[in-house]
């Protein structure tokens, strides 16, 4: 498949889709082309296919992947893809965010002690 000849492991080839791995660290963006070329670019999602009717029903992905895989779903075209192996696993897709630039600190609460 087109951009992961440079991941040194498998990717697994589904019946009923198109399996790619992330092309850069942090990528969000479907960079899957059409028959014109045009590129998708629709938003990469978390996909849990353990709660997906059509994939229970279907069945491949829990039967190559495990039942617990990281797995991103295209929003426009549903292309499947894996993490680039540099991303942290488990990571929001967003990325690790910003820290505030006003410097403001909330104190943890307090724990109050249970009612007598």
């Amino acid at each position: 498949m087109p951009g992961t000849e440079t991941h040194d492991f498998p990717v697994p080839t589904l019946a009923h889709h198109k399996v790619k791995v992330k092309v850069r660290p942090g990528q969000r963006a479907c960079n899957e082309k059409n028959e014109k070329g045009k590129l998708c670019n629709g938003h990469l999602k978390r996909w849990f296919y353990k709660t997906d009717v059509k994939e229970k029903a279907c069945g491949d992905v829990a039967q190559a992947l495990g039942p617990d895989a990281e797995l991103y779903r295209c929003e426009f075209c549903k292309t499947l893809y894996l993490p680039h192996p540099e991303d942290p696993r488990g990571q929001n897709v967003a990325g690790q965010g910003q820290l505030s630039v006003f410097g403001l600190t909330i104190a943890p609460k307090e724990e109050k002690a249970p009612p007598k």
